[in-house]
């Protein structure tokens, strides 16, 4: 089994030798925020938007952190490993505590941690159900507090679903690890952003390369009804790329898999960034 390639607070090391205080606010308030970097042939996907985005999400939790440096710690990574397809996860802490406490004190450093992790770029369809967004109010910033789409996936998982479509008030959100895109009437349909969404790099890629082919592209606010009439959906990330929809757990749909205008979508999304 290979060694899984990471960085502590600027050293490097193999993950199993990476040892994390109990104390850290990563782990006692999900004090922190995350980036997920992937790269395919060793071609980083949007490294600069990926990078912006972590800066943007620190920035909102008055987090310190050196961008230059954590950006070098990355490309060392990719640049060090032996496959070519993956992504790097890399998190930025508030730091470690003297003692648990709510309130941090002025001195305390920040915490950075990442790894690398060889991954297939495959396409794939998923199993979905609808469920409560049980999330923060936040959403937007790419915060390790995750516990809601945990108990969401989960509970998906346990009733043979891969993922989860989540809804407040019965205006669509986004997935429990994704954003949300449908076709009807061939116009593409994607939640516009807000508090309650992650603005996906995934999202805002293919929203600006389909529009340039041409294709109509709407953002706003959409219901369950919009998503059981669609003609497609898909869901999109850093790793999962564009993912088709085959079924919504206990609704009747008519979701066409050999969509066109999807299978469009998909060409000019692999055609830009998968060569």
């Amino acid at each position: 089994m290979n060694q899984i390639q990471a960085v502590y607070n600027g050293k490097f090391d193999f993950l199993d030798k990476i040892k994390i205080s109990p104390l850290s606010r990563a782990y006692t308030f999900s004090d922190s925020v995350y980036e997920v970097i992937p790269f395919y042939n060793l071609k980083i996907i949007a490294f600069d938007k990926h990078i912006l985005r972590l800066k943007n999400s620190c920035k909102a939790l008055s987090i310190a952190i050196n961008i230059d440096a954590t950006s070098e710690e990355i490309m060392h990574l990719i640049k060090q490993c032996d496959f070519k397809d993956g992504y790097v996860y890399y998190q930025a802490s508030r730091g470690v505590d003297d003692i648990r406490s709510h309130i941090y004190k002025e001195s305390i450093s920040t915490e950075t941690f990442g790894y690398i992790v060889e991954h297939a770029f495959k396409p794939k369809s998923l199993k979905v159900m609808f469920c409560e967004d049980l999330r923060w109010q936040r959403c937007d910033i790419k915060s390790t507090s995750l516990l809601g789409n945990v108990m969401s996936m989960n509970f998906a998982s346990e009733k043979g679903c891969d993922e989860v479509i989540m809804h407040k008030n019965d205006l669509i959100t986004e997935g429990g690890a994704s954003n949300i895109f449908f076709i009807n009437n061939d116009c593409v349909y994607t939640p516009s952003l807000s508090h309650n969404i992650l603005p996906g790099i995934t999202r805002e890629l293919l929203i600006t390369k389909i529009k340039e082919s041409g294709i109509r592209v709407e953002e706003g606010q959409y219901t369950i009804d919009d998503l059981i009439n669609a003609k497609s959906i898909w869901l999109t990330s850093s790793t999962k790329g564009l993912a088709q929809v085959s079924e919504i757990l206990d609704y009747k749909t008519n979701l066409e898999m050999d969509n066109m205008l999807f299978k469009k979508c998909e060409e000019i999304f692999k055609n830009n960034f998968f060569i």
